[in-house]
């Protein structure tokens, strides 16, 4: 028996994005996109940047967070927007196509990074996905970790309490080197 789809949507911590939940998995991996013109890699995402309202589109496993421009209200959006995202689903039409390389995996990376890698990717990106958001690992150098929020973590009012009181005391409780955890 096949679940039927639906989209519904929510409000985020950052008053100008939206998290449509889908009770489906639509993606194996999580993608960032924060320029119509570096949108090619999903059609969706690419769709949505057809509307001159669209800031940023964040395509998670089983959500889809949209920032919008602050001129336009998401009273007048929300409910449009879900149906657009459910018939594209409903379509068939892919969500991400694969991607172009592969070669991220980084054996030389130290011990120290591996583990920030491993809390970043198993316990924070979770936790901010639930807001429709994202944190990567951006650099580690002189005790400083750099990393980017992506989604609804971008751009939200919250974000500095999420990067120092969340995602740094999280990350020195692991490794208690760490001086600093910044934003980029």
């Amino acid at each position: 028996m096949t679940t039927k789809l639906e989209v519904t949507y929510e409000a985020t911590p950052n008053p100008e994005t939206y998290k449509f939940n889908i009770n489906q998995r639509i993606s194996e991996e999580s993608v960032d996109f924060t320029d119509p013109n570096m949108s090619s890699r999903s059609p969706l995402a690419h769709k949505l940047f057809g509307f001159p309202w669209a800031e940023s589109v964040f395509i998670g496993p089983t959500f889809v967070s949209v920032t919008k421009q602050s001129w336009v209200e998401w009273n007048i959006l929300a409910d449009p927007l879900s149906q657009l995202i459910k018939e594209h689903l409903e379509n068939g039409d892919p969500v991400l196509l694969p991607p172009q390389d592969e070669s991220f995996v980084e054996e030389e990376d130290s011990d120290v990074v591996t583990q920030i890698k491993k809390v970043i990717e198993y316990e924070i990106r979770p936790a901010v996905a639930m807001d429709g958001g994202d944190i990567v690992f951006s650099s580690y150098q002189n005790n400083i970790v750099y990393i980017h929020m992506r989604g609804a973590c971008s751009g939200c009012p919250s974000a500095t309490a999420t990067l120092k009181n969340g995602i740094e005391v999280r990350l020195k409780e692991v490794i208690p080197e760490i001086k600093e955890v910044i934003a980029l």
